[in-house]
């Protein structure tokens, strides 16, 4: 038999007999109510206000990187990664390492470099694909979080300091 809320802490009296210190005529006051606890696991609202501002941010820097780099970075840009990504490669005696890697971390150094406009709009446009993917569902998880912040940072990190 399951006892009601409090239940275990109160005895019951029974119908006629009165409290101690009380008179027989006199009526017990109900507790006030209380209010409800917030239980724990209940941000759903946070969750879902932080995922998509998250998810706005990394938009809006994927739609800057799909229109600039082209102009900034690319193969006749300002700066071109293509040159950066060479002359790291050069400086760590030729091989793509753990140090080349860590040194300007992204996935450029895996994929092909003949094209580098093309790459670069790649990346952006699944960047893209992605954020406004987390923006308009709100559903994301690990994964798809760390894939935008690779994405990401493998674009910053050939985007050398202005």
């Amino acid at each position: 038999m399951a006892a009601a809320p409090g239940e275990s802490l109160r005895k019951r009296r029974r119908a006629g007999e009165a409290a101690p210190g009380r008179e027989e005529g006199e009526q017990l006051q109900p507790p006030p109510p209380t209010r409800p606890s917030l239980l724990p696991g209940t941000f759903w609202l946070s969750r879902i206000v932080l995922l998509r501002c998250v998810a706005l941010l990394y938009f809006i820097a994927f739609l800057v990187a799909y229109h600039q780099n082209k102009q900034l970075i690319g193969e006749k840009g300002l700066l071109p990664c293509k040159l950066y990504l060479q002359n790291v490669k050069r400086y760590f005696k030729g091989k793509i390492n753990l140090d080349s890697l860590s040194y300007a971390p992204t996935i450029i150094w895996f994929l092909d470099w003949s094209d580098m406009d093309s790459t670069l709009d790649y990346l952006a446009g699944l960047g893209l694909g992605l954020s406004a993917y987390v923006l308009v569902t709100g559903c994301a998880n690990m994964i798809l979080m760390a894939l935008l912040w690779i994405l990401y940072l493998s674009l910053v990190n050939v985007g050398q300091i202005w």
